[in-house]
């Protein structure tokens, strides 16, 4: 979900969440093998995350690197701008959009099961969901809600930011927040043209409840959270409250103006598009097993990482929920990124056994350089962190 920055509509990356006390290390149980220190990184990682929380203004920024050789987190500023506490490497965060390559996962599972059809029509799985306010059902696809080329309007250039903050702690239902975008006409012929559209996913999630009878985050749960072991990883439904610990999240209403704390916001106006809640270990697993092949048949992998060209001019192309980026010196890493309320986050990894989760806890109301600089420090994380 981006629901404050739509210029910085995807950075595919690593996790780094922006939160964080003093530069920190640890290692992850069965992922980490070996003790790392802050050491082991280039200085460049480490002087990227100090200028994120010095030069570009963000409270706390966390990053979390893995290899097979083992997991390091490095953290700098607070997780709390009133109490000045250090965010704990542990901490726990909203992921934003980094929720839609689950969703995609569950959807390709499906089609894998031969219960769902990527070519058919969304009028199949939900009729009269989509068809009439110029909209048509009949003729959009699974595969182009999955990879935004729908030509579905996005509910969030219709709901702003000003909006949600009037009352976070309010329901929002998805077929409700549908009804925000269909209220107005196709951005393009359905197949024609690629933008993302939050909408998208929120059909996703509602196709999901409809073909197996349970809501997506029930599936996402059992086909992805459970058989990873993500003990950090949830689908919140209403509830807003973030388990564990975790930095305060925070929005800068205007330029100048103090920052709020945003950290309990009801998650349901993002629903399938954005609600979820993990970890820089936790999404550094999923990531994993998800471009390595470990969740998805071979013909259903082969598709979600066939992409189509986005139009940005750095090169990032979007396959079914999840985007690939080239990195400076060759190759390319696989990823997502998500913006909520509080939270910023981007996810990378490689097919090589590579990942890294960055997170900042201010959004909106960064600057070009923070996205600059999250996007900098995924690509030195991937780039520079290569196995012995």
């Amino acid at each position: 979900m981006n629901v404050v920055r739509r210029r910085r509509v995807l950075s595919g990356g690593l996790a780094l969440a922006a939160v964080a006390g003093a530069a920190a290390a640890a290692p992850r149980g069965d992922d980490a093998p070996r003790r790392h220190t802050a050491a082991d990184h280039p200085p460049r990682l480490r002087a990227i995350l100090h200028r994120l929380t010095t030069v570009d203004g963000v409270p706390g920024a966390l990053v979390e690197v893995r290899t097979r050789c083992g997991s390091t987190v490095l953290t700098s500023g607070v997780a709390n701008v009133k109490s000045h506490a250090p965010m704990r490497r542990d901490s726990g965060f909203r992921i934003g959009s980094m929720t839609k390559p689950f969703v995609a996962t569950v959807v390709l599972q499906l089609v894998g099961e031969r219960r769902v059809a990527l070519d058919a029509p969304v009028e199949r799985y939900l009729p009269g969901v989509i068809r009439g306010h110029g909209n048509d059902g009949r003729i959009i696809t699974v595969r182009q809600l999955l990879q935004h080329t729908s030509g579905v309007p996005d509910y969030l250039t219709h709901l702003t930011p000003q909006e949600i903050l009037e009352d976070p702690l309010a329901h929002h239902d998805p077929r409700d927040l549908v009804n925000i975008a269909l209220a107005h006409p196709p951005t393009f012929e359905p197949g024609t043209g690629w933008r993302y559209s939050n909408t998208d996913y929120l059909l996703a999630g509602l196709l999901i409840e409809r073909v197996t009878g349970r809501t997506y985050g029930e599936e996402i749960r059992r086909r992805v959270i459970a058989p990873l072991g993500l003990h950090e990883t949830y689908v919140p439904g209403d509830d807003p409250a973030i388990p564990g610990p975790h930095p305060r999240g925070y929005v800068r209403p205007g330029e100048g103006a103090p920052l709020r704390d945003i950290t309990a916001i009801n998650p349901s106006v993002a629903g399938a598009s954005g609600s979820m809640i993990s970890s820089g270990t936790d999404l550094n697993r999923f990531l994993d097993a998800l471009v390595r092949g470990k969740l998805l048949r071979p013909a259903q992998q082969r598709q979600l990482m066939t992409t189509r060209p986005t139009g940005n001019p750095d090169g990032r192309a979007y396959g079914l929920g999840l985007e690939s980026r080239p990195l400076p010196r060759g190759g390319l890493y696989w990823g997502h990124g998500g913006d909520i309320l509080g939270y910023g986050t981007v996810c990378g990894a490689t097919t090589d056994g590579r990942q890294a989760t960055v997170m900042v806890n201010l959004n909106p109301g960064g600057t070009d350089a923070q996205d600059a600089d999250m996007k900098a420090a995924v690509q030195t994380a991937l780039r520079e962190n290569r196995h012995p």
